[in-house]
């Protein structure tokens, strides 16, 4: 074998071995770019929900986080309530947004479990309820279908989460 030759399978070699190599390696790189990307997302958007419990903690007055709605709110009461509703709904949609598909990996499926958990317990208030005609205009028509779906399961589940006890 002569030195051209060792050069072809020396050239052979590396382009048969290190382009599949190189090229697992670009889309690893990638896929771990994304999967932070996401995880930053995630996080964000949960420190936006923690922000937001600040807000309703500095109105103690409209029983936020209570399990019973203030019974009969006074006009301020309720311009307050609905504008820190119209906070939530716009945090929540952009939870919608950002972290929802049809088709999740379980790490996807982790973090939109707790947004649908935080959803899903604002449905159980029926103040809130009542208010999402209000709030769901102009929002997104797939967000709209799916909090209209959880309210509806929710308004379902409360009789139901009473009678069993």
């Amino acid at each position: 074998m002569n030195v051209r030759d060792a050069w072809e399978l020396a050239s052979f070699v590396v382009t048969a071995l290190g382009l599949p190599f190189a090229l697992f390696l670009f889309v690893w790189q990638e896929r771990k770019e994304r999967d932070n990307e996401d995880e930053e997302a995630y996080q964000l958007l949960s420190d936006a929900y923690n922000d937001f419990l600040k807000v309703v903690l500095a109105h103690p007055d409209l029983q936020l986080r209570a399990s019973e709605p203030l019974s009969n709110p006074a006009p301020e009461q309720r311009q307050r309530m609905l504008v820190i509703f119209d906070m939530l709904m716009s945090l929540f949609e952009r939870a919608f947004l950002v972290a929802y598909k049809e088709e999740m990996t379980q790490t996807e499926a982790r973090r939109w479990n707790s947004w649908d958990d935080y959803m899903r317990e604002w449905c159980r208030r029926e103040d809130f309820r009542n208010a999402l005609p209000l709030l769901l205009r102009g929002e997104d028509p797939e967000f709209q279908r799916y909090l209209r779906r959880l309210a509806e399961e929710e308004r379902k589940a409360v009789p139901a989460a009473i009678e069993g006890h």
